[in-house]
């Protein structure tokens, strides 16, 4: 490097410096923008976020710019980051992401000063470009390295063999012959049975281990927890999914999806995402538990809020504008489509007359301007109630 190119690395970094917590505060966002664990301040504090950002931008510009390291070692703050997050179990996917994500805000905050000199060539800008992914490249390596090394060592400290198996099926690894006889051998189960996989939100007040309940009922299981939830492969055997739900509720484990029945361990890391398409159809701390078969529809919404949202802008909008009458109107539409179109049987469950229920339900389709006797309509209804009951959840 020239002494021009490192007066240039010089200002910019010391430009930068000067503004290091809106920068901070700009990088922070952009990441929590781009990961919704990461947003969630969960098991990453936003406070813990912030504060590592701040110290880490700070010995990159530092090391960009050839300055007095003034916040530590920038080789011993990449690896501390990287134990840190091992630790708290974030992905590591995860943080790699929001180590691109802080390097291109940073490079956007570098092209300010870089456009008010003069006399800024391409080919300087490329190299202060390449000179600031190179550093970020470094810190990211070292962070990694550590990340590894220390999930390497926590699971050897929890029964490493068994517990590092078990996540190398639900990482997709079984679909290695080695791998998935490796890991029916330490867990000591078939490779070829009758399991599920269950998504478990982390609840303080709940059994944090579901293993002596579902054991007592005859169905083998090992957990781990994965961030934020407990995760579980739970050997069915002859039971039945219904069976599985049961258990898993009285004995009061929290907000838990289970994953469809699946024949080979190879294809837990599926299961897992199944059982958490379910989970996600749940409201968060309401302990109920639900097999995916059971929740397609929610499963569905939920993927594509957007267009769930329309569901209900498109089949329910008049109902939602007129008042106080609007939350009767939704529960006579429910149990209405729930019983067949029934006016009799619906008036039955809501204890009124079938006149009534026939005044609703004709008054539904004069708001909504659906006719009763539509297909689309009633499927519309039927879909918009669902979409509506996921948005509150």
């Amino acid at each position: 490097m020239n002494e021009g190119q490192e007066e240039l690395h010089r200002h910019l970094a010391q430009t930068l410096l000067s503004d290091i917590d809106g920068i901070t505060g700009r990088v922070v966002a952009d990441i929590c923008a781009h990961s919704p664990t990461y947003a969630s301040g969960r098991p990453v504090a936003l406070s813990d976020l912030r504060g590592i950002c701040r110290n880490n931008l700070v010995l990159a510009l530092e090391d960009f710019g050839g300055l007095p390291a003034s916040a530590g070692d920038f080789a011993a703050a990449a690896t501390e980051t990287g134990q840190r997050r091992a630790k708290q179990g974030m992905p590591l996917d995860t943080v790699l992401m929001a180590y691109r994500r802080g390097g291109r805000v940073l490079w956007q905050a570098m092209t300010t000063p870089l456009r008010g000199r003069r006399a800024v060539d391409q080919d300087l800008v490329l190299e202060v470009a390449g000179a600031l992914w190179e550093t970020i490249d470094r810190f990211s390596t070292l962070m990694a390295d550590a990340y590894r090394l220390t999930q390497l060592e926590m699971h050897h400290r929890q029964g490493s063999r068994r517990g590092a198996l078990f996540e190398a099926l639900l990482d997709g690894r079984g679909s290695d012959p080695t791998v998935a006889a490796a890991a029916a051998a330490a867990l000591g189960i078939p490779l070829r049975d009758r399991y599920a996989v269950v998504a478990v939100d982390q609840d303080p007040l709940a059994p944090t281990d579901p293993e002596p309940a579902l054991q007592a009922a005859g169905m083998w299981s090992f957990w781990r927890p994965r961030g934020e939830r407990n995760a579980g492969v739970v050997r069915l055997a002859a039971a039945e999914p219904a069976e599985l739900v049961a258990v898993l509720r009285d004995a009061g484990v929290g907000t838990a999806g289970i994953s469809p029945p699946f024949p080979e361990l190879a294809a837990a890391d599926t299961a897992l995402r199944l059982a958490e398409r379910s989970l996600r159809t749940l409201p968060p701390g309401s302990k109920e538990v639900a097999e995916l078969d059971d929740r397609l529809v929610e499963a569905v919404l939920t993927s594509d809020p957007e267009i769930a949202g329309r569901l209900i802008t498109r089949y329910l909008h008049g109902i939602d504008d007129c008042g106080s009458d609007g939350p009767v109107l939704r529960e006579t539409l429910r149990v209405w489509l729930d019983n067949g179109c029934s006016a009799a049987h619906t008036a039955k469950q809501m204890y009124c007359h079938r006149n009534t229920i026939l005044n609703r339900v004709a008054r539904i389709a004069q708001l909504t301007g659906w006719p009763l006797e539509s297909g689309e309509a009633r499927l519309g209804w039927a879909l918009a109630l669902r979409a509506a009951q996921v948005a509150a959840g």
